[in-house]
């Protein structure tokens, strides 16, 4: 205890868990058949568009990293909840806190980024196809997807080191399954504007990804409502009908979570809503990219088979 009101917090406790004996196994087993499909089916199509060359192009390229950072960004938070649905002690160390918070968010921020990309791939594809392969040219390509990884990891190094910085007062209950930005903030001795200052930030960035992103996808999709083929239209929106799916679920759980700025919602309704973008949307991308996309499944398809006929021959 320092100065008789400040203490220094070594961890923190997780309340948002169910007791083991109150259906906390009923919960595990569930999450663990999700964060399974997530990685198994996320590294499926990392490695399908890696080794087949007909998926060797921009848009898959950009595909194959987002479902690179899928399994990392699952893994940032899934097995410490899956550990602390089975355990006694749901804690999580100051330092362990902080880390998970960097990574979970950096690799969000990353897909965020890369999501942005896409649509100006597709963008470029469809609005501009004579100019498409001059314009995103492979080095191009690799540019684009290192700055979002860059940018991605290092927008947040300042605000997690000035974070780790605060002291900490009363309560180390934190009322998510996972560390966040506002729960830790809420536990902190400082000033209450600091937190909101903190929302502006946070919401002004996830609204600029949001209108690129749509403004893009409005143009694209008015290309291809004048398309005259009605062959030509179908091929042209099955392109991006995925983009604008995963969009959708990632932006559009994250925009209910980070852009609520003081309004607050029920325990059931904060976990709900973080369960969304951090189990749901990853768990459905897999589906999303392999379901609705023909070259996709031919692709993993034959991994699958030639995998199965390699086990056979040893």
């Amino acid at each position: 205890m320092e100065n008789g009101s400040i203490s220094t917090v070594t961890e923190f406790v997780f309340i948002g868990f169910p007791q083991l004996h109150n259906g906390g196994l009923l919960y595990f087993f569930p999450l663990l058949f999700i964060y399974t499909f997530v990685v198994i089916g996320n590294l499926l199509i990392f490695v399908a568009v890696r080794i087949d060359t007909r998926l060797h192009n921009p848009m898959y390229h950009f595909i194959s990293l987002f479902s690179f950072l899928e399994m990392w960004y699952t893994t940032a938070t899934i097995p410490k909840m899956l550990s602390n649905l089975i355990s006694k002690q749901k804690t999580i160390s100051f330092i362990g806190c902080l880390l998970q918070m960097y990574f979970f968010h950096s690799l969000g921020n990353t897909e965020g980024f890369l999501l942005t990309v896409m649509a100006i791939d597709r963008y470029i594809a469809i609005c501009n196809p004579l100019h498409y392969p001059t314009i995103m040219t492979p080095r191009l390509c690799v540019q684009l997807s290192a700055g979002s990884c860059v940018f991605g990891f290092l927008i947040l190094l300042p605000e997690i080191v000035w974070i780790s910085t605060l002291p900490f007062c009363g309560s180390n209950e934190i009322h998510q399954i996972f560390c966040d930005f506002t729960p830790i903030l809420n536990l902190a001795c400082t000033d209450a504007s600091v937190i909101l200052v903190q929302d502006v930030i946070h919401a002004l960035a996830i609204l600029l990804t949001i209108l690129i992103i749509s403004l893009s996808y409005i143009r694209i999709i008015i290309v291809i409502l004048n398309i005259p083929s009605a062959e030509g239209r179908k091929k042209a929106f099955s392109t991006c009908a995925a983009h604008i799916a995963v969009f959708v679920l990632f932006f559009g759980s994250v925009s209910v979570m980070y852009l609520r700025f003081s309004a607050t919602y029920s325990p059931f309704w904060d976990t709900t809503i973080a369960l969304a973008f951090s189990v749901l949307a990853p768990f459905l991308n897999p589906i999303i990219y392999s379901l609705r996309n023909k070259d996709m499944k031919e692709a993993i398809k034959k991994l699958l088979c030639s995998q199965k006929d390699f086990n056979i021959s040893k």
